[in-house]
């Protein structure tokens, strides 16, 4: 049975706590690690271990944090396979989709915001009687909260700037999926960076995470998760005054115009069904115009029943497991709420088995027949489950479109660019892709509406959110 360590002051410690959590490969079902459970003691220590870091971290010039960066990014390169075969069994996903985009996305990440930070976010203003400029310093000891979904990707991607922008970081990875978080650690550990710059501390939500956001010393937090866990952390950090940026899911719609080019069905398979759904930016509510409804279901049903089922270590496995037990228990009972709420399964609905693999997968599911109010609709599932749904035409499928307490992203598919600029102008929602899906430059912001989140993570908004700005006005000094 593998063992986890908690990671404070740059060496690997054991949890205050010695109660652990079992870590669970999601293609046999078995547990195979064991996760330190973690306490409020763990994330006090961590505390300590960064303000001690915090003087030394926040004087370097900002070309020598982002050498720390780059040297991280290379050493998580050199060891990608490392991290692939890592990620791919604590995840389940198909080794080539980690290897691939995900691993190299949180490497990009890192020298993304190695190099932003080289581009000041101070300003000057000249005036007749003086000169206004301003500052943005970093906050201090900072906590970031990551899901289990994309583990290494979305840690990368507050870590980075969190670090570049001269803060000392207390991350808590999710229990379910923390191996590639250790191992980065690890990592940093080997490569010599700074101690108690880079603390992680592994255990339940409810204890460490909970701790971590309650601290004092702690001025902010960056969270991704669920909506429900989000409205708790909002709670604690208004009562604080603390800074938080909350990235809560979504219910995105897909909007297929009859017009919509020859690449857009092959698109929405995969955007509906990579990583099992398990994306918060996947289109689970795909609308399509009447005109093409027939046929464009047809054809959706056919390559999604199509798409190969297995381990992730065999090349052509298109869809893994979804990541735990819970979860998996989560969508089968969704699945079961379409059916009782008047939907029609036209393919999936059921739990699999491919071959040799005993843990926890489900086919894809494509369900049509349910109105928007419907809680299979409203609800975010987070799994290979998708709905149809017909439009008559623009207006009709912006108000079913909009028709969700969810704000993440949308996808609109047609040939005609005014309508193109009207939808993304009248979706309700923090980006919009326009003929693609998961096309996005790292310099964006991102972020949601409505109960998606708030704030932005992203390009310079993110490294805004760490720093606090500060402005000094200069008068007119006397002479001599």
């Amino acid at each position: 049975m593998e063992k986890i360590d908690q990671w404070i002051a740059g060496i690997p410690q054991t949890s205050s706590d010695a109660a652990v959590l079992s870590v669970f490969d999601p293609v046999t079902g078995q547990a195979y690690a064991e996760c330190p459970r973690g306490s409020a003691a763990d994330i006090a220590a961590a505390v300590t271990a960064a303000q001690s870091a915090f003087p030394v971290w926040s004087a370097l010039k900002a070309s020598d944090r982002a050498q720390w960066l780059n040297r991280l990014a290379d050493a998580i390169e050199a060891r990608i396979e490392v991290f692939s075969q890592c990620e791919s069994r604590d995840t389940g996903k198909p080794l080539g989709l980690v290897r691939d985009i995900e691993i190299p996305r949180a490497i990009a990440n890192f020298r993304f915001f190695a190099a932003a930070s080289s581009q000041s976010l101070d300003q000057a203003f000249h005036q007749e009687a003086g000169l206004n400029y301003t500052l943005h310093q970093p906050l201090g000891v900072v906590g970031v909260i990551s899901p289990w979904n994309l583990p290494l990707y979305l840690l990368s991607w507050k870590l980075a700037p969190a670090l570049a922008a001269g803060n000392c970081v207390i991350a808590k990875p999710s229990e379910i999926t923390p191996m590639s978080a250790d191992l980065l650690a690890r990592t940093a550990q080997e490569m010599g960076f700074p101690a108690g710059v880079l603390n992680i501390v592994q255990g339940a939500g409810e204890t460490v995470g909970a701790a971590l956001v309650a601290h004092p010393e702690v001025k902010a937090i960056s969270f991704t998760g669920s909506t429900a866990v989000g409205h708790r952390i909002a709670a604690v950090c208004a009562d604080q005054f603390k800074k938080v940026t909350l990235e809560m899911g979504g219910k995105n719609p897909a909007l297929v115009f009859a017009d919509a080019p020859a690449h857009t069905l092959k698109s929405l398979v995969r955007a509906a069904f990579q990583n099992s759904g398990q994306i918060c930016l996947c289109g689970s509510r795909i609308l399509i115009h009447r005109d093409i409804y027939d046929q464009f279901k047809k054809t959706f049903v056919a390559e999604s029943s199509a798409l190969k089922i297995g381990a992730p270590s065999d090349p052509a496995t298109q869809l893994g497991p979804v990541m735990s037990e819970a979860h998996f228990r989560k969508v089968l009972a969704y699945i079961a709420l379409a059916k009782d709420e008047g939907g029609s399964v036209l393919c999936g609905g059921e739990a699999v088995k491919p071959e040799a693999c005993d843990g926890w997968f489900i086919a894809p599911t494509v369900i049509e027949g349910l109105p928007m109010d419907s809680g299979f609709c409203q609800d975010e599932i987070f799994g290979p489950v998708v709905s149809l749904h017909a439009f008559d035409n623009d207006d009709h499928a912006l108000a079913l479109a909009n028709a969700s307490r969810y704000g993440l992203a949308a996808s609109v598919w047609t040939g005609d660019l005014a309508r193109a600029h009207r939808m993304a102008h009248e979706l309700e929602c923090g980006i919009v892709w326009i003929n693609t899906w998961m096309q996005r430059d790292l310099r964006t912001p991102f972020g949601g509406m409505k109960q998606s989140g708030f704030g932005r993570e992203g390009g310079l908004e993110a490294m805004k959110f760490f720093t606090e700005p500060k402005t000094v006005c200069i008068g007119a000094l006397p002479n001599g």
